[in-house]
């Protein structure tokens, strides 16, 4: 499928605006673009203005970039004009961003610290030091450490500065389950999985992939109609390695960049927690094998069980591990859709040099749950799958 726009066209469009929103927010100020940051969902930008180090994220909108570049919302013309209305929003993605890092700081979690928000750019100062991800790739023995800090300063979403600003300004398009839905729905949803990989695969493995894609993503739509556990609670909702970063070092408290703040089920956030660190693990593996990551992966999981009964704690882990398999299909299926042009974060490559790892564990995991096994043993499959996955 050829992208109705080029990356070079992209990539000028969006430095363009970030130095026009730069300037507006900040006139007279030198802007000075630094390197980009490789993503696709949004246009991401190291700058200084003023001397002053910044991240600028700039989205179309509010969309990936992969859909952009693969005409889901029309021409680039059409995109360009649609645009400029969308940044002018009170309610644009980054807008809503801007609200809820300001409103997460007000309830006490350390956050990435807003700069300026307008014409469809956000500006954060950095925040420096090792993510969640560099550091259980360095230290995987202490893995389970880090995901229960990390799970344990997020105890602070329920606060009510962060509760309001969640039903008020949620950001439900990062959320697992409306993803899901948004990609693999009706004829919009089955265009896209024929198309899946053409850019990236080779013609064999890409057919072998499909088919396992499109078994897995139905047994899904199945599986997620099962009821949800429990009242709705805040969730940080895009809780990926990469968002979690260690300043102050491995035994401090967590910062956190990049949320999706909205009400969900208990498990969504730990479920996504533990697809993107087993996706981390399968990209690159620690050299002494995948073993000590799973076991602190198990452990946390477990202290999630620990206070509850085994029939809400059953339930609890067959919803984690089906929305854990929806959040794996929805981005692997977007890396494996990106238009050749569009540079990925270093471990997607890794990932789709992969894929067929992934699937097979997609696979396995998804026909067990079909197949209504028991969630402890489907748990122990899934991560025998996931190690087996990770070692090369």
């Amino acid at each position: 499928m050829i992208p109705v726009v080029d990356i070079t066209a992209l990539s000028s469009f969006c430095a363009g605006q970030i130095q026009h929103a730069a300037a507006s927010l900040w006139p007279g100020e030198q802007a000075v673009p630094g390197a980009h940051a490789p993503s696709v969902t949004g246009y991401v930008q190291q700058i200084e203005v003023g001397g002053r180090p910044l991240f600028a994220k700039h989205s179309l909108l509010g969309v990936s970039l992969v859909s952009v570049m693969r005409g889901s919302c029309g021409t680039w013309e059409m995109v360009k004009a649609e645009q400029s209305a969308y940044a002018a929003s009170s309610t644009s993605l980054l807008e809503r961003e801007a609200a809820q890092l300001n409103a997460l700081a007000a309830g006490g979690l350390a956050v990435a610290r807003p700069a300026g928000c307008g014409g469809g750019v956000l500006f954060t100062e950095p925040v420096t030091g090792p993510t969640l991800a560099d550091l259980v790739f360095k230290s995987p023995e202490h893995t389970g450490e880090l995901l229960g800090r990390t799970l344990g300063a997020l105890r602070l979403l329920q606060h009510p500065v962060v509760a309001e600003i969640a039903d008020r300004s949620a950001i439900t398009e990062r959320g697992i389950d409306a993803t899901f839905r948004r990609k693999f729905n009706g004829i919009s949803g089955r265009a896209y999985l024929d198309q899946l990989g053409a850019a990236r695969l080779e013609e064999r493995t890409r057919q072998g992939v499909s088919i396992v894609v499109r078994q897995v993503i139905a047994r899904l739509l199945k599986l997620r109609l099962a009821p949800q556990l429990g009242a709705a609670q805040v969730l940080y909702g895009d809780l990926k390695p990469e968002h979690v970063l260690f300043p102050d070092g491995p035994d401090e408290l967590p910062v956190f960049i990049d949320p999706g703040l909205q009400r969900g089920p208990a498990h969504a956030d730990a479920a996504k927690l533990v697809s993107r660190t087993v996706l981390s693990l399968i990209a690159a593996p620690p050299p002494d094998g995948p073993t000590e990551v799973l076991d602190g992966v198990d452990a946390v999981v477990h202290e999630q069980l620990r206070p509850m009964r085994r029939a809400m704690g059953g339930l609890y882990l067959r919803r984690l591990l089906v929305t854990w398999l929806m959040d794996t299909t929805n981005i692997t299926t977007t890396y494996l859709s990106a238009p050749a042009g569009l540079p990925l974060p270093e471990h997607a490559g890794a990932l789709i040099e992969r894929v067929e790892a992934v699937c097979t564990l997609l696979d396995r995991v998804s026909a067990l749950l079909m197949a209504d096994a028991e969630p402890a043993a489907a748990w122990r499959l899934a991560l025998n799958q996931a190690a087996k996955a990770a070692t090369r």
